[in-house]
């Protein structure tokens, strides 16, 4: 990606208040074997929609500053608590013979078409977003492709597990070098799906029950009365 900054000559806190009422953020970019850190400012409504943007975080930017294009990193966004107002940006010098120590996004698919979901009532829940790599400038990923498809029940996908582009190599910390990156969650209440039964022939079905016989009359019931004796 490429954007446009500009020289600022002015420092301090006064000086970043009216600069941001002018509709401008203020910056540094700073790194490099023979540059020194140098105050820049850019256009606050561009930033603000670069940084929606998620290879503006993750990916190599060509700052073009007086006329000379430059690659740098996006390191550091300082933004208001409450507005949405983007209060200083910094930005770093890339060499292209150093190797750079980023975070890179992960994307995840195929997770519909595993066995775990489509068939084992499962869901992947996907516990690491994003890893930290180690390459060249010209090797970083803006993302880092991940194929869930294979996933089964009771399994989990580990960072060893994915296939990382050439020349990147993964930064893990703490004591658990090889974390989950996603696991396979039974859904509560769910069961495997299984083939529908087959419904039951003519023969098989039950007879219907036979209905009660009717109910006899109150004048079945009754004796006949006898004949009236002549007198």
């Amino acid at each position: 990606m490429k954007f446009t900054a500009y020289e600022r000559s002015k420092q301090g806190t006064g000086a970043s208040r009216r600069l941001r009422i002018t509709g401008r953020t203020p910056g540094i970019v700073y790194g490099g074997s023979t540059s020194a850190p140098q105050m820049i400012e850019l256009d606050h409504n561009m930033l603000w929609h670069a940084l929606k943007k998620e290879a503006f975080h993750s990916s190599v930017l060509s700052m073009d500053l007086a006329g000379v294009e430059s690659p740098v990193l996006l390191r550091d966004v300082q933004v208001h608590p409450y507005k949405q107002l983007i209060l200083h940006v910094d930005f770093q010098r890339v060499d292209a013979t150093t190797k750079l120590h980023m975070k890179v996004p992960l994307h995840f698919s195929g997770d519909e078409n595993s066995p775990a979901v489509k068939t084992e009532g499962c869901i992947a829940n996907h516990v690491v977003s994003e890893i930290e790599v180690l390459c060249l400038p010209a090797d970083l990923p803006e993302f880092i492709q991940v194929d869930l498809s294979g996933l089964k029940k009771g399994s989990s996908l580990h960072l060893s597990e994915i296939t990382l582009p050439k020349g990147v190599t993964v930064v893990a910390h703490g004591s658990d070098k090889n974390p989950v990156v996603v696991s396979v969650v039974m859904i509560s209440g769910a069961e495997p799906a299984a083939a529908a039964s087959p419904e039951p022939s003519a023969e098989t079905k039950a007879p219907p029950a036979a209905k009660a016989p009717a109910k006899a009359t109150a004048a079945a019931k009754a004796p006949a009365k006898a004949p009236a004796a002549k007198k």
